[in-house]
């Protein structure tokens, strides 16, 4: 008769407690950690000397000199920054100065307010009309399509010239 009410003889009805009875929780399958969207902020006036390691997004509004590891994370120069080293970082967007190769697993954003002097290797890269970039892009994907261009550029060719001497080679309007 739990959380229901008695009737006495006199048909008043009297409140009767509700006795909950809890069961212990089976614990389910936790899901895969989730990246966070969490970031931190070095101000225009810190400035840091040395190795940088994070699991949250990192932007730069000061002075960073040194290496930074956050490849699941992203890592932003903000217009005031000014960073000194190599980074690895899941995206990486650049409006301030960048001086040092990047390593990115997503993309690469430098922007119309950038200075960039180095080199980057992404899976994509944009460059804004008006940002001033030296250096090399190495983009990481497969190709489009199959083709000799990339052995004949590592100096490998279907056919071997170095065994066979050199070759001479006519030029038909002076035979005569």
């Amino acid at each position: 008769m739990l959380g229901k009410t008695k009737k006495p003889e006199n048909d008043s009805p009297v409140p009767v407690e509700k006795k909950e009875i809890v069961k212990p929780a089976v614990p389910s399958p936790q899901p895969a950690p989730a990246v966070t969207e969490e970031k931190t902020t070095i101000g225009p006036n810190i400035s840091i000397e040395g190795q940088v390691n994070g699991k949250e997004h990192l932007v730069i509004e000061g002075s960073l000199k040194g290496n930074v590891a956050m490849e699941k994370h992203n890592f932003t120069v903000g217009a005031n920054g000014r960073v000194e080293g190599e980074i690895k970082a899941h995206n990486v967007s650049i409006s301030g100065q960048l001086e040092g190769t990047i390593s990115a697993l997503g993309r690469v954003e430098v922007t119309k307010k950038a200075d960039f002097f180095g080199d980057i290797r992404a899976k994509s890269i944009s460059v804004e009309d008006g940002a001033y970039f030296k250096g090399s892009i190495e983009l990481n994907r497969e190709p489009h399509r199959k083709s000799n261009f990339a052995a004949g550029a590592r100096g490998q060719s279907g056919s071997d010239t170095s065994k066979s001497g050199p070759s001479t080679v006519t030029d038909p309007r002076k035979e005569g």
